[in-house]
C-alpha cells in the first residue's frame, strides 16, 4: 500500500519578489521516463524525482528556462523533450539523462506559452499551446527531427463560459486574493490591450489518448480562483476536430481544505493506472502562491475521463498495482476540526483556532521561531494513523540574490531560491494525560524544507494531546501553521444520513443545493454527475448545509447525493436527479 496526502509533500521552492516572499510549484507536467516518474512545475528551478510516485526528491538545475512558467516534458524515442513558457523566445531543449544537466537546443520555432508537446503512436509529433482570454487554445503539426511546425496552426479549444459553467469567472462568493504589484501590472497590461478581463483564460493544454481517442485537456477560468480546474474535449484526430466531453470539468476541487485543481498532465504509471497531477491554490501572499495535487484517474466503459477527488485532501491508501480508481476512499476520518488548541503565542490576525478550521488561507502565526510551540486537544483518547503539518509564509522577507542567480523571465524582477540551507526542523510529541510527554517524530535534525510534511503511523498511536515545538525555520520566519491536521480510526456514532433536499436554479449553469443538517456531522460532500453512476465530481464544506454549484454546463441533465462525514465515520446520501429533488 502507497499512502499520500494532498497537497504533495515537496520541497515547494521560495519566489522572492513583491512584499513578501511565498513559496510556489504549479502547472505540473508528470512523466514517467525510463522506469521513473519526473515532475516539472513552474518557478521550480529544477523537476522533482520519484521511484513510487509518493516520495519526492528535488534536482536542481538552475539553467535552461526551469525558471519559467508551465515547464513541458514528453518521452520522444530515448529523449526527453522540455520546453517552457517564453512570450519572447521559446526554445525546445532535449536530453537522454536530465540528471546530467546536458540539454541539447533543438530548435526555436515561435514564440509560445503553456506549450505542450504530444508523440502520437506514429511517431509524428504534435504541439499545442496557448494562455489567454481572447484568443483559443492552438495546434499544429512540427517535424520529429527538427521540431519546426509543419503546415499552419489551428484554433482548437475555445471559450464558452455561457455554456461551461467552470469556464466562468464572475462566481459568486468567490474572494480574490491579493496581487503583487507585478500582478497588477501584468493584468494591466493584458486590460489595455483590449481584453475583456472578465473572461476566463483558456489554457494549459495537456494531450492524452486511450483507446485510439485524443483527449485535449485544458484549463480555466484562472489559477488564483478555487475553481480553478482542467476540462477535456475529445476527438479522432490530434487535430481535431473536437467535441466537448459530457463530463467537465474532469478536473476540480472547489472545496475543502485545500482547493483548485486545474492545468496538469494525466499519465499512466508503470501498472496501467491513470493519474492526474494538477494546480492547487493558496493564493494569500501572492495570487501565485500554489501548490501541486495528485490524484487517481480513470477512462470509464463508456470513454469518459474522469478523477477521484473526493475527500482529495484528506489521507488516501494506495494499493500497489492495478486498481479501480472509484473504490479508492478514505480509510480514516478527520479528528482535529475546531479542537481546541494552547499556543506560546501568536500575533493579532493569526490566532491558534486558524489551524483547525480546515482552511489553508487562514493561519495562526507565533511572535518568534525557535521553540514556538502549538498543543492540539483531540477531547478524548483517540487511535492516530496520520498527523499533517502545513507551514505557513507570514512577512517572510525578500531576500537579495546575486544578478546571475536572476531569472530572464519578463523584466528580470523574479526570483527564487535554490533552496540550499533552508530547513523545516521540528518535534512531534503526543500524551494520554497532557502531562507525561512521548516523541511521536523527532525532526529536528533534518536536512529538508518540507512545508506540508506528515506522519503516517503504521500501526497507529493512542493520543489524546498532540504537541508541535519548532526547531528551525527558513530564513528564520515565525512559526506558522495553516493546519495541524490530525486523522485516524473513526471512532463514535455514524452520521446520520441526510434526508431532505431542495434545489435552486441561479441561472443555467448554476444551481444552489440545500439540505437538513444531521447529527454526529462535522461536514458534507456533495457528489454530483451526469448519470447516477457517474458522480464523478464532488464539493466538500464543514458545517454549512448548502453549496452552490457553479460548474455545470448548460442543457446538461444532472444527478447528485449528498454525504455526512463525522469522527464516526463517512455516510452516504441517496442519489437524485437533480431537478426532482425534494
Amino acid at each position: 500500500m502507497k499512502q499520500y496526502c494532498n497537497p504533495l509533500n515537496l520541497e515547494y521552492k521560495y519566489q522572492h519578489y513583491g512584499k513578501s516572499a511565498h513559496r510556489e510549484a504549479a502547472d505540473p507536467t508528470l512523466i514517467y521516463f525510463k522506469g521513473r516518474y519526473y515532475l516539472f512545475a513552474s518557478m521550480s528551478a529544477g523537476f522533482y524525482f520519484s521511484d513510487d510516485l509518493i516520495h519526492w526528491e528535488h534536482h536542481n538545475n538552475r539553467n535552461l528556462e526551469l525558471y519559467h512558467y508551465a515547464p513541458d516534458v514528453r518521452a520522444c524515442g530515448d529523449y526527453m523533450i522540455f520546453c517552457a513558457s517564453d512570450r519572447r523566445k521559446s526554445s525546445i531543449w532535449r536530453t537522454k539523462d536530465p540528471f546530467s544537466n546536458e540539454y541539447e537546443k533543438v530548435s526555436e520555432p515561435f514564440p509560445f506559452w503553456d506549450p505542450d508537446t504530444f508523440v502520437d503512436d506514429d511517431g509524428k509529433v504534435y504541439f499545442y499551446w496557448g494562455c489567454d482570454n481572447a484568443n483559443p487554445i492552438f495546434g499544429v503539426e512540427m517535424d520529429r527531427d527538427s521540431f519546426l511546425p509543419i503546415g499552419e496552426k489551428k484554433g482548437l479549444i475555445y471559450g464558452k463560459p455561457s455554456e461551461h459553467g467552470f469556464e466562468r469567472k464572475d462566481y459568486h462568493g468567490v474572494q480574490m486574493p491579493k496581487q503583487t504589484l507585478w500582478e497588477k501590472l501584468l493584468f494591466l497590461e493584458m486590460k489595455l490591450s483590449g481584453r475583456d478581463m472578465k473572461q476566463p483564460f483558456i489554457e494549459g493544454a495537456f494531450m492524452s489518448k486511450w483507446n485510439g481517442k485524443y483527449y485535449l485537456q485544458y484549463a480555466a477560468p484562472g489559477t488564483e480562483l478555487s475553481t480553478y480546474g482542467d476540462g477535456v474535449y475529445i476527438s479522432d484526430h490530434p487535430l481535431g476536430p473536437f467535441t466537448y466531453q459530457s463530463h467537465n470539468p474532469f478536473s476540480a476541487k472547489p472545496g475543502g481544505f485545500i482547493t483548485g485543481a486545474g492545468h496538469g498532465s494525466t499519465i499512466e504509471d508503470e501498472y496501467g493506472n491513470l493519474w492526474h497531477v494538477s494546480t492547487m491554490r493558496i493564493s494569500v501572499n501572492a495570487g501565485y502562491e500554489r501548490r501541486v495535487g495528485l490524484f487517481p484517474a480513470g477512462i470509464d466503459e463508456d470513454g469518459i475521463l474522469f478523477c477521484n477527488q473526493m475527500f482529495a485532501d484528506w489521507p488516501m491508501e494506495i494499493p500497489d498495482g492495478k486498481f479501480d480508481p472509484m473504490s479508492i476512499r478514505p480509510k480514516y476520518v478527520l479528528l482535529s476540526y475546531k479542537k481546541k488548541v494552547r499556543v506560546s503565542s501568536f500575533v493579532n490576525g493569526h490566532e491558534p483556532e486558524n489551524c483547525v478550521d480546515e482552511n489553508i488561507q487562514t493561519s495562526w502565526c507565533a511572535v518568534d521561531e525557535k521553540g514556538q510551540w502549538i498543543q492540539l486537544d483531540l477531547e478524548q483518547p483517540q487511535n492516530v494513523y496520520f498527523v499533517q503539518l502545513n507551514f505557513s509564509d507570514v512577512d517572510v522577507p525578500v531576500m537579495h540574490v546575486n544578478k546571475e542567480e536572476k531569472s530572464d523571465f519578463q523584466t528580470n524582477s523574479r526570483y527564487i531560491d535554490s533552496g540550499d540551507n533552508l530547513r523545516t526542523r521540528w518535534i512531534l510529541e503526543g500524551s494520554l494525560d497532557g502531562t507525561q510527554w512521548f516523541c511521536l517524530k523527532d525532526n529536528s535534525t533534518t536536512e529538508e524544507d518540507l512545508s506540508h510534511d506528515g506522519v503516517f503511523f503504521e500501526k497507529g498511536v493512542d493520543v489524546r494531546y498532540l504537541k508541535l515545538t519548532t526547531v528551525e525555520l527558513p530564513y528564520h520566519k515565525k512559526m506558522s501553521l495553516s493546519g495541524f491536521r490530525v486523522f485516524g480510526e473513526p471512532k463514535g456514532n455514524l452520521p446520520e444520513q441526510v434526508s431532505r433536499y431542495d434545489i435552486e436554479s441561479y441561472d443555467n449553469t448554476t444551481k444552489i443545493v440545500k439540505w437538513n443538517k444531521t447529527k454526529n456531522t462535522i461536514g458534507y460532500q456533495v457528489r454530483y454527475g451526469i448519470a447516477p453512476d457517474k458522480l464523478y465530481l464532488s464539493h466538500m464544506v464543514y458545517e454549512e448545509n448548502k453549496v452552490i454549484l457553479t460548474m455545470l454546463n448548460a442543457n446538461q441533465k444532472y444527478y447528485f447525493a449528498v454525504d455526512s462525514f463525522g469522527e464516526g465515520g463517512i455516510t452516504e446520501g441517496k442519489v437524485y436527479e437533480m431537478e426532482d429533488a425534494k
